[in-house]
């Protein structure tokens, strides 16, 4: 089994379509209703609907990995996107920098490299 997409909820497609565009996705698929884009690297897509209200405060975050975080932060910065959290080491090993999009919801930007799927307290059966 393997995650095809998530996909968020959005109340104005065009600004959602503006806003992942802006942090390097591409566009595969766009309608008054939907969007759906492909990740700049890997095989992963995810999507964005219409909905008549902005994202709740759910907890959920959408993790997109990026090798080379402080550099893409940097530009996306520049290009105008307001992080509510810089680049930090966090105590899970993974190093996080996070933002909403124009709906509200959370997105993190990380890298975690060997630790995201090998931190030092995996189970052992998992190995």
């Amino acid at each position: 089994m393997n995650l095809n997409q998530v996909t968020l909820p959005a109340v104005d497609i065009d600004a959602a379509v503006a806003f992942y565009q802006t942090m390097g996705f591409t566009l595969i698929v766009h309608s008054p209703h939907y969007a759906r884009f492909e990740c700049p690297d890997g095989d992963a897509t995810f999507s964005v609907h219409l909905s008549d209200t902005p994202a709740q405060s759910t907890g959920v975050v959408v993790y997109f990995e990026c090798s080379d975080l402080d550099a893409r932060v940097t530009e996306l910065v520049k290009r105008g996107l307001v992080f509510a959290q810089p680049p930090s080491d966090e105590r899970w090993l993974w190093r996080e920098a996070r933002l909403q999009d124009p709906s509200g919801n959370t997105l993190c930007l990380f890298w975690a490299g060997q630790n995201r799927k090998n931190p030092p307290w995996r189970l052992p059966a998992a190995r």
